[in-house]
């Protein structure tokens, strides 16, 4: 679907402006009609005024591309939610909230996003059904949570918990991203290094030595032959690299495939534990915000199963909704599972005693948080100095190539 941005009259001849998602200009007009407004202008989000939606395939595609990460980024969601659940709990109306909201946007594309909203709003639909609009901007956890909202009377409240989670959501994403791209950019850098060594720094020298005509030692024999072979067959050998990289993501693309790597993905020494933490976390977190807002466990879980990112673990968790739906409490599910760490099983059979499972879950979210960090850290720390090791490493098996045929030329003009 594409976002399209529109102008249209209502009933008493006002205009009104807005954004909604439809699958073409047509579809848009006729969204429009149903809501018994009379559309003036529709035509794509991010296009020229003279570019209507009608343009061609290519800009539908290309809108339909930039339509995937949504129109607002994830802190510009988390902004909006925080200032709307202040704005209401101090009174505001929503409309007139959502009014205050469109006028301070920093961004034209998020202006008109809000002016959507209200504009719906205005029409008597209620916050959540119209947020479904968007629903690349606005997930399935963010529409439950915000209709739970309403429902109870406490939507100010709702908001501000949806704003912690997600800038603690945010904060998971950037962890994990700092545990990957760390060591893949500092082993990227390191070979780099190295294959400039190899390229064009050691053939230079080694090359003083075909006139001296003695035999090589085999250290240095070896540095040769690798040095041509990175100059004769670099290209070829990176050529291949990044046609099994691209193999790779393509047999990751079939659901099968992809389900066994996720699977075996929690097996792997380090990593293992690295996603099931994360996704522990998550997990725990979502279904703890969700049960909080009053929405039943098993709606929890389900809209909490989508948030993960490991399918293995995704299909472990409708296991879980199949057995609490046959009225299996929640701490035996996980239990008979087998992939979820005993002190969330305790926690959970805690806090279902107790009726405090929210509290529990987030408690339980916080310790796999730490538990993730911690490993983190650790691996960094261990994966640096082994790097350092490796480098040097390199070097001196440079230095001593270059160096041991010096000395035997040394010792053969001495005689």
């Amino acid at each position: 679907m594409a976002t399209f941005k529109y102008q249209a009259l209502d009933k008493q001849g006002k205009l009104i402006k807005g954004v909604l998602e439809a699958d073409s200009e047509r579809h848009a007009r006729q969204l429009l009609r149903e809501e018994a407004l009379f559309p003036r202008k529709v035509q794509t989000t991010g296009e020229g005024k003279g570019n209507q939606a009608t343009s061609g395939g290519q800009a539908k595609k290309s809108q339909r591309k930039k339509n995937l990460t949504g129109l607002l980024t994830h802190d510009q969601k988390t902004l909006f939610t925080r200032q709307l659940a202040t704005l209401v709990a101090a009174g505001l109306p929503l409309e007139t909230a959502l009014e205050t909201l469109a006028r301070q946007a920093e961004t034209e594309k998020q202006r008109s996003l809000i002016q959507g909203v209200r504009s719906k709003v205005r029409e008597g639909h209620n916050l959540a059904s119209t947020l479904k609009h968007w629903p690349k901007t606005f997930e399935n956890l963010y529409c439950a949570l915000v209709a739970a909202g309403e429902k109870a009377g406490r939507l100010d409240q709702v908001l501000m918990r949806l704003a912690d989670y997600l800038e603690t959501s945010q904060k998971q994403r950037q962890k994990a991203r700092m545990a990957m791209a760390y060591p893949v950019v500092l082993t990227l850098v390191s070979l780099g290094i190295v294959i400039a060594l190899m390229s064009f720094v050691v053939p230079r020298i080694v090359s003083q030595f075909d006139h001296a005509g003695q035999t090589l030692p085999a250290i240095t024999r070896g540095l040769i032959w690798l040095s041509d072979a990175i100059r004769d067959w670099g290209l070829v050998a990176g050529g291949v690299f990044l046609l099994l990289v691209l193999a790779v993501r393509f047999l990751l693309s079939k659901p099968s495939i992809k389900l066994k790597w996720h699977a075996r993905q929690l097996k792997l020494p380090m990593l293992g534990r690295l996603v099931k933490a994360l996704n522990t976390a998550r997990l725990a977190r979502t279904v703890a915000i969700l049960t909080a807002s009053g929405i039943p466990l098993l709606d929890a879980l389900q809209v909490a199963r989508n948030t993960l990112n490991n399918v293995f673990l995704q299909q472990v968790v409708d296991g879980l909704i199949d057995q609490v739906r046959e009225g299996v409490s929640l701490n035996r599910a996980l239990e008979q599972s087998g992939h979820f760490p005993p002190m969330m099983t305790y926690m959970v059979a805690s806090g279902e005693a107790s009726g405090e499972l929210d509290q529990m879950l987030v408690r339980v979210a916080d310790l796999q948080d730490n538990e993730f960090q911690q490993k983190v850290d650790v691996t960094l720390t261990l994966f640096e100095p082994l790097m350092i090791l490796f480098m040097g490493g390199v070097v001196l098996t440079i230095v001593l190539a270059i160096l041991l045929p010096i000395m035997q030329l040394n010792d053969v003009l001495k005689i």
